[in-house]
């Protein structure tokens, strides 16, 4: 199958959902195949046999259509976002498709938490892409800013939560603590303006 994952600045990417296979050790399920050129380059279509490799032996991608399947079915790039259905456009001059609903899209409001608790910007642990979800979910995250009051508001009932314990809320608390105090370019990188990677933000901050 091709399914569409939506990252936190918006951009659609197609997913090839793929037979498992084992690559070097490693098993396949997933390859980016990047965006709507690609997948009309490759000329690939649902139910195709394809050829996979691991770029610099890491990345799965798909490099070329090893067999054509008899009952194929050709991709149709989404109009509206498959998460919160907003309007999907491709601006002037770029390769990329993006869903506009920057403020209502849960895809990329979890994209940016994750953007901002990574370990080169704010550095929290015991936040992954779960935890920051089930918070989402019940409405007890939903800007950065909310994750510097979330023990203090909601400590009590994360405790009862799958995973979580006494030891896991005291250890989440002191990595939010200790990120109270960041490096200015960590927290320009953290906060994802667009186009701004370490080296820029570093840039910035002298």
């Amino acid at each position: 199958d091709i399914t569409i994952q939506v990252g936190r600045t918006g951009v659609l990417t197609p997913v090839a959902e793929l037979a498992p296979i084992n690559i070097g050790g490693v098993v396949v399920s997933r390859a980016t195949l990047h965006n709507a050129d690609e997948i009309n380059r490759l000329n690939v279509r649902i139910g195709d046999k394809v050829i996979v490799q691991r770029a610099g032996d890491v990345i799965p991608q798909i490099v070329g259509v090893a067999e054509s399947g008899t009952n194929t079915t050709e991709f149709v790039f989404p109009s509206v976002c498959p998460v919160c259905g907003g309007n999907v456009v491709q601006e002037s001059g770029q390769v990329a498709r993006r869903c506009i609903n920057s403020l209502g899209c849960p895809a990329q409001r979890l994209g940016e938490l994750e953007h901002f608790v990574s370990r080169k910007g704010f550095d929290i642990d015991g936040l992954g892409a779960r935890q920051l979800e089930s918070f989402i979910n019940r409405g007890w995250i939903s800007t950065p800013a909310d994750i510097f009051t979330l023990i203090a508001l909601h400590g009590d009932a994360i405790k009862n939560l799958d995973g979580f314990g006494e030891k896991s809320v005291y250890n989440l608390n002191q990595s939010i603590e200790n990120a109270r105090n960041i490096e200015l370019h960590r927290f320009l990188y953290a906060i994802g303006i667009p186009d701004v990677g370490q080296v820029t933000a570093k840039i910035l901050a002298k």
